[in-house]
Order: C-alpha cells, then structure tokens, then sequence
C-alpha cells in the first residue's frame, strides 16, 4: 500500500540525483553515477507505487537491458563517454515518469482519493520530466555538427539541467539558446509541457487532495 514516506523518499532520491548532477563536473565517474541514480529511481518507484505486474516486470527488463547494453558498450570501448552517458540516461529516464503515472491511476482507483502520497508522485514527474529534457539536449549535443547552443558554446550536464528548468518554467533568460532544428522542437515540446502540467494535473491533484480516512472500526460480537 502507498505511503506518503514511501512517495516522500522517492522524491528525496530524485532530488539527490539532481543536485548530484548539477554539483559534479561531467566525467566518467559521473556520467556511471547518474546512471546508477536513474536505475535506483526506476527500482524504488516500482517497489514504492506497485504499478500492473506486468508493467511493472516490463520496465524492469528494460531497465535490465539498458544496464547490460550500457556495460556491454563500455567493455567495448573502455571508456564512458560523454555520448553513452547522455544515451544511458535519457533511455533511463523515460520510464519513471510511466511507472509513477500508473501508480498514481491505481492508487486512486483502489482508495477512491487524492492523498499527499500522490501528490509526491506528481512532484516527481515534474522534475523527472526536466531531468529527461536534460538528458535529451545533452544528446542532441552528441548528434549535432554545431552543438547544441551553436559551434561556439560547450555546455555540460549542469548546463543543460539548467537549460531545461529554465524553459520549463517559462523563465527564459536567454544565455544559453538551442541552435539547432531538433535542439528547439524539444525546448519548445518541454516549454509546453511545463505550462499545461503545472495548472492541469498538479491543480487538480492539489485540488482535490485529501488524507487517506482509516477504516471503520467493526464491533466485536456482544459489544454494546
């Protein structure tokens, strides 16, 4: 059954993760404990909100696969590049925000509420959302003959955690811009994103949010 701990816990996993992330230099160690922190987040929030079974088994066979392609690849190469980081990462991040989705769909469905349980979830999304943004304008970074903010500029990990935040929350402070095709799709799909989440799902959740009731006491026979 979901707890507010439990919910609570994942959100202060995810924030680690980002802090992590803004505060280490990108390298190679970094890039392997960005990845382990996007497995660990996948793990937990399929032990924490208990989507389908089948769901559940899916994402962990894939979550499964990346690892053993990302390994896989590091043998090959003998090294964790900026490239397969970046790769490892997005694959990775797409599949909590699904997990936590579902579990949120089913913990309303079996308690009939709202709680601050799922409001967590919804959280969670938001900056899991942001992170995947990130992860995805590092590899346009990796696919793009110009970079991602033009020849001239060489962003990292912090940067385009920053980047993504920023045209999340509409901010727009213009020092650091998509150059590319691909690079603004995406900045303009996530500025959308950060609009339409925020007073749509968020506002309903919080809107409706109530504690869990406990369940009513039964008499024992005789009692009375």
């Amino acid at each position: 059954m979901l707890t507010a701990g439990g919910s609570g816990a994942l959100l202060l996993l995810i924030l680690a993760a980002l802090s992590f992330q803004l505060a280490v230099p990108e390298g190679e160690g970094a890039h392997l404990v960005t990845i382990a922190l996007q497995a660990a987040i996948i793990v937990l929030a399929v032990h924490i909100w208990e989507p389908h079974q089948l769901a559940g088994r899916i994402v962990l066979v894939a979550v499964g696969l990346v690892l053993a392609a990302t390994v896989i690849a590091i043998i090959a190469t003998g090294k964790v590049t900026d490239d397969l980081g970046r790769a490892s990462s997005l694959l990775l991040a797409a599949f909590a925000p699904l997990i936590i989705a579902l579990g949120i769909v089913r913990e309303v469905r079996i308690s009939h509420a709202i709680t601050v349980g799922s409001m967590f979830g919804a959280l969670s999304i938001y900056l899991l959302i942001g992170m995947g943004f990130a992860f995805a304008f590092g590899t346009v970074e990796s696919l793009s003959a110009t970079g991602f903010g033009g020849a001239e500029i060489k962003a990292d990990t912090s940067d385009y955690l920053y980047f993504s935040f920023v045209t999340m929350t509409t901010t727009g402070y213009g020092d650091l811009v998509a150059a590319s095709d691909l690079g603004r799709s995406l900045a303009i799909t996530e500025a959308l994103i950060g609009q339409l989440y925020p007073v749509t799902v968020v506002a309903l959740i919080v809107s409706n949010m109530r504690r869990r009731e406990p369940a009513a006491e039964v008499p024992e026979p005789g009692a009375g």
